[in-house]
């Protein structure tokens, strides 16, 4: 029988939560709140730096915090959902041509326009949908984020999670990473070692628009 999709509003948060209530011991670096991204700006809809997620992403991705702890290691989030309104921001971005000030730090080896047609960046995303998930090990002992070879949101070969010009412990991380991130249903994409949706995400066709705040999820 084929599982049933769920219709919400675009501005319906109700079936998602601050991902910190669901793992609390979760590190949160949420990058387009900040101005170290890709573009140089806060981005759009980016009203304060917390994680947010659908119920069932949150459930999931707490389970795999849980098997990560077992080995030393606590996840670190870059990003988790996206409104809309920041992927177009994204698209705009994109047809401004002269505005390459963080060329040199995350894509120095690709032209903006490329960044869409090898699918680092998206005019339609998946974060919009509320259980895609950005993130990384960090590793307890040291404090420090595990080597995986590239940096969150490098736009490279380098990044892709199959790529064999890594170091073997480098590649070693990234697959550790992946395998963990599969056994509790998520699934990754070929060309950033970071990202990850829930394979039987509960809102498949809704690209929601509300805020990245916490109060928008109280009203």
């Amino acid at each position: 029988m084929a599982k049933d999709v769920i219709q919400r509003s675009p501005d319906d948060p109700s079936g998602f939560v601050l991902l910190s209530d669901y793992v609390p011991g979760i590190v949160q670096e949420i990058r387009y709140f900040s101005t170290y991204n890709f573009i140089g700006d806060r981005i759009d809809g980016y009203e304060e730096p917390c994680a947010i997620l659908t119920i069932e992403a949150a459930r999931a991705l707490k389970a795999v915090a849980n098997k990560a702890n077992v080995y030393g290691y606590r996840l670190k989030i870059f990003d988790a959902y996206r409104p809309a309104c920041a992927v177009r921001h994204f698209v705009l971005w994109g047809i401004e041509d002269l505005d390459q000030r963080m060329k040199l730090f995350f894509y120095p080896d690709l032209q903006k326009q490329e960044l869409f047609e090898k699918g680092y960046v998206s005019s339609r995303s998946s974060h919009s949908r509320g259980s895609t998930v950005d993130l990384t090990f960090l590793d307890m002992k040291t404090g420090k984020e595990v080597d995986m070879g590239s940096p969150f949101d490098f736009f490279s070969e380098v990044s892709h999670p199959d790529y064999k010009g890594v170091t073997q412990e480098q590649y070693k991380n990234r697959q550790f990473l992946k395998e963990l991130m599969e056994s509790e249903g998520f699934e990754p994409i070929d060309c950033e070692w970071w990202h990850f949706t829930l394979k039987d995400e509960p809102y498949p066709d809704t690209y929601f628009e509300f805020p990245v705040s916490s109060a928008a999820l109280r009203k």
